[in-house]
């Protein structure tokens, strides 16, 4: 359990009010259009399809760039042709995510506050904001990060604050969220450092705190490990850090400069009211988890703010700025705001059932919060920073269906060369023309599509490039570098910066005598 029984009620019904919202902005969103707008939400899709849907299905197929958990709970759904061109088994999924996470926030808020009020008012922080609605509108795993790493960091704070739970339950579900989001590891390690500290100020031994917060570390070591030896074997690399992205980012080594982006994009994504109020109420967290024998359990709590250090981190290496990145901080926003609101009780649950002093305080303070959250924020809001950005490729959708027209020459068997990594979103697009994933040759086919890098003939009947989004994708690198890699194909048609290229027209040899003309060489 996150609470005792008798403090149950206000989270249940924050989790249920949620997820009433949350099917309510899908369905508005799906009317719109704007379900699998945004390019990696058609990709989380393809990825957990193709493990069965393949010319090579299996586990393989899991990928290890995107951690396995969202693609595993959504293989055989997406499985089923109308989940998989909707999106709607894995939208499901988000809905569920997205009144957990809000559950769990208000459980975290009355744990350490006490207060009822300050924990709706968090709850409504965090479930109003239109980013944080429209992500949970779509097949995206930040709802699902956002759902395990709030229902781990209350988890364990009961755990430290109350003794109650077992520690098993805490590590599954630090672990798992540690197999849905790279967010998920610092939160997770900063989560259980933080417990250690609570632990030795309430004056248990530092060798008993070690090895009762070790008993949880176990789960999430496991998956994090694991993971990395999946890693290794499937593409021979321990941890896949890097070649998915062009550095330009004018933060690119440049600390400071990263730190204001990650700023600007938070305060972009709420406003600056609630972005103050939710800091106030983290520097009261860390003041009183740091400083209070009480409730050093508190520490515990701000573990949230490390789903920043690693947009930080990107954009540092060069990463191009994505708000997105940015949105899994609104969940420390509410809590923060939660223990603002909350303070006037002093950290701690009345003692009464009758109204205090301090509680009427705490209740003047939560509905001010949530004046701020009317003021700040509207809930559909299409001009929301995350329902802009999701909709940078949405121009590009009809243009590119004119290469999907000019597939119909295409025969069942033959089969399509794309680089999934570039053109993943377009191979759920082109599902609509009845393809799937099965038609396609990429990268998870492994020695089929490194034999085909070397000589597409033999093994592609058409071959897909993307010549133009972050310079080119791997195959309009490899023409670029070698003249003959195109031998034996005319380009057919071009749309979206996407090149489609057939095989033996006029030509059914392999056309080795006769070099590739320099026109034929995409230049992006």
């Amino acid at each position: 359990m996150i609470i005792s029984s008798a403090r149950r009620a206000v989270p249940a019904a924050c989790a249920g009010a949620a997820a009433l919202l949350g099917t309510i902005a899908a369905l508005h969103y799906h009317r719109l259009g704007l379900t699998l707008s945004h390019y990696d939400a058609r990709g989380h899709l393809v990825v957990a399809r193709r493990i069965v849907d393949s010319i090579t299905p299996g586990w393989q197929q899991i990928g290890a760039v995107w951690l396995p958990l969202p693609h595993l709970l959504n293989m055989f759904p997406v499985q089923v042709d109308a989940f998989y061109r909707s999106g709607a088994s894995a939208v499901a999924i988000s809905i569920v995510a997205f009144a957990a996470a809000t559950g769990a926030i208000a459980a975290i808020v009355i744990a350490l506050t006490g207060s009822h009020a300050a924990a709706v008012g968090a709850a409504a922080v965090f479930a109003l904001n239109p980013n944080v609605l429209y992500l949970q509108s779509t097949p995206m795993t930040e709802p699902l990060l956002l759902a395990l790493t709030t229902a781990g960091v209350a988890l364990l704070i009961e755990f430290v604050a109350r003794g109650s739970g077992r520690a098993s339950i805490v590590g599954w579900v630090l672990a798992l969220a540690c197999l849905t989001r790279y967010e998920a590891w610092p939160v997770t390690a900063s989560a259980l450092v933080a417990a250690v500290w609570a632990f030795w100020r309430r004056r248990e031994p530092l060798s008993i705190a070690l090895r009762r917060v070790a008993a949880i570390a176990l789960y999430p070591a496991i998956a994090i490990v694991g993971f990395l030896i999946f890693s290794r074997v499937v593409v021979g690399e321990w941890f896949v850090s890097g070649g998915f992205f062009v550095p330009e980012n004018k933060a690119l080594h440049d600390p400071v400069m990263a730190a204001a982006e990650l700023w600007w994009g938070t305060h972009n994504l709420s406003g600056y009211l609630l972005v103050a109020i939710g800091a106030a109420g983290l520097g009261v967290l860390a003041a009183v988890g740091l400083f209070s024998r009480r409730h050093p359990e508190a520490l515990i709590a701000t573990a949230l703010v490390a789903t920043g250090s690693l947009p930080w981190l990107a954009f540092v290496q060069g990463h191009p700025f994505r708000i997105r990145y940015m949105v899994p901080l609104l969940a420390m926003e509410a809590v923060g705001a939660g223990a603002a609101a909350g303070a006037l009780a002093r950290l701690k649950p009345p003692k009464a059932t009758v109204p205090t002093t301090m509680g009427q305080a705490a209740e003047l303070a939560a509905l001010a919060l949530l004046c701020v959250v009317a003021y700040e924020l509207r809930p559909l809001d299409h001009a929301a920073p995350m329902v802009v950005e999701a909709q940078w490729d949405r121009p590009n959708v009809p243009v590119r269906a004119t290469v999907t027209q000019c597939l119909a020459g295409w025969r069942e068997g033959e089969k399509i060369m794309a680089s999934m990594g570039s053109l993943g979103h377009y191979m759920q697009e082109a599902s609509r023309a009845g393809f799937q994933i099965r038609d396609f040759l990429h990268e998870g086919n492994g020695d089929i599509w490194l034999a085909a890098l070397d000589h597409p003939y033999p093994f592609a009947d058409w071959i897909l490039i993307e010549e133009k989004a972050e310079g080119g994708d791997m195959l309009a690198q490899r023409a670029r570098e070698w003249r003959y890699f195109l031998q034996g194909y005319t380009r057919v048609c071009e749309g979206a910066g996407v090149a489609l290229y057939r095989r033996g027209l006029g030509n059914d040899s392999w056309g080795l005598e006769r070099p590739i003309a320099d026109s034929q060489i995409p230049i992006p």
